[in-house]
């Protein structure tokens, strides 16, 4: 019976032993790490289980041991609604800082680039804009511009735009003056695209019934994107602007050629702060004052003001009109080629000509 006992007690003692270093074994590999003033990072992958999360963790020096954190979430149910991600760990986290933060995804944010095209600007500016911010090569950018077959069946808006020759560039006009953040690293594609897409975006901005507005006023989307255009190189004052798309409007309907010096001034290889009699007479079928009708395409982007102008004109009798040169930027309206001459006078005066 001694010799029985002693084995008991022995067998007792062993398995107390072994219980107090399993809880010692487990109490300690909780424990979160030393803390330090770093950051480590770790990307989750779609799809990563628990197990491979848990691995990651160790193997970053987040967490102390791989098979205990995932006894702990399988303990107390956790796991299931990790997100995919990039996250930034201190170490001397705790397991449920760990948690929280894979539940809440509270991954880190993405560098971004942010630039700004301004309204009324050429391709050949948004190019050179993206150019000068190093983030577009720009004879690239042209390029991808210029040969759109890349684009082919992921945008409605560039199948509408014609396969016309005379198009001095396919994606005049079609990407939206905007201040924009995409991520860090994307190609001109990326830019290019997303600016296609903003366009989509603002012409139901202009008006949710655009499309109807659009062939009420019997154009294409490509027309109404460039009358948009002209408008936008033309109308510095908002509330001229349908006014301006009405005498547009009423100068093809009479069968008048349009006569608008911005479409010169696209056609000429550098823009001129003021034009002559000669520079009217440039061989180009963007110059209105020698084609009838619109020119092949826009010849800047315009505006969410300037789209709903060529969607809602302003009606009115007028065929003609010249700006004032007093600064303001707002225009002489006339009805006849007479009346049109007195408001040239008028305009001189206005700058103390």
């Amino acid at each position: 019976m001694r010799t029985g006992s002693k084995v008991l007690i022995a067998i007792l003692l062993v398995a107390a032993i072994a219980a107090g270093g399993g809880t010692w074994y487990i109490w300690s590999g909780i424990q979160p790490l030393p803390t330090e003033e770093r950051n480590i990072t770790v990307t989750i992958e779609q799809g990563s289980g628990t197990a491979k999360i848990a691995s990651q963790l160790q193997a970053e020096g987040v967490i102390r041991n791989a098979l205990i954190f995932k006894g702990y979430l399988k303990w107390y149910k956790e796991g299931a609604r990790f997100q995919a991600g990039t996250y930034a760990f201190q170490p001397g986290v705790t397991y449920d800082e760990v948690i929280a933060k894979l539940n809440q995804g509270e991954v880190v944010p993405e560098e971004m680039i942010r630039f700004t095209i301004p309204e009324g600007f050429t391709l050949e500016q948004v190019a050179d804009t993206l150019s000068k911010d190093g983030l577009v090569d720009k004879a690239e950018f042209m390029q991808l511009a210029d040969d759109t077959a890349w684009l082919t069946g992921t945008s409605s808006v560039v199948q509408a735009i014609p396969d016309n020759g005379k198009l001095r560039h396919k994606l005049e006009g079609y990407l939206f003056p905007e201040t924009y953040e995409l991520k860090k690293g994307s190609s001109a594609k990326d830019i290019i695209a997303r600016m296609i897409q903003e366009t989509e975006k603002r012409l139901t901005e202009a008006s949710s019934s655009w499309e109807a507005d659009m062939k009420k006023q019997g154009l294409t989307l490509h027309e109404l994107m460039t009358v948009a255009s002209l408008i936008e190189r033309e109308v510095v004052v908002d509330s001229e602007r349908a006014l301006v798309a009405g005498v547009i409007y009423n100068r093809i309907e009479e069968g008048m050629k349009l006569q608008i010096d911005a479409t010169v001034q696209y056609a000429l290889d550098k823009p001129k702060e003021r034009l002559y009699f000669k520079d009217l007479e440039i061989d180009s079928p963007y110059n209105t004052y020698k084609i009838e009708g619109l020119p092949p395409g826009p010849i800047a982007g315009p505006s969410v003001a300037s789209i709903e102008a060529a969607l809602h004109p302003q009606q009115s009798d007028y065929f003609y009109y010249v700006t004032t040169k007093d600064g303001t930027g707002s225009h002489l309206f006339a009805k006849t080629f007479a009346e049109h001459q007195r408001n040239i006078e008028k305009s001189k005066q206005t700058a103390g000509e």
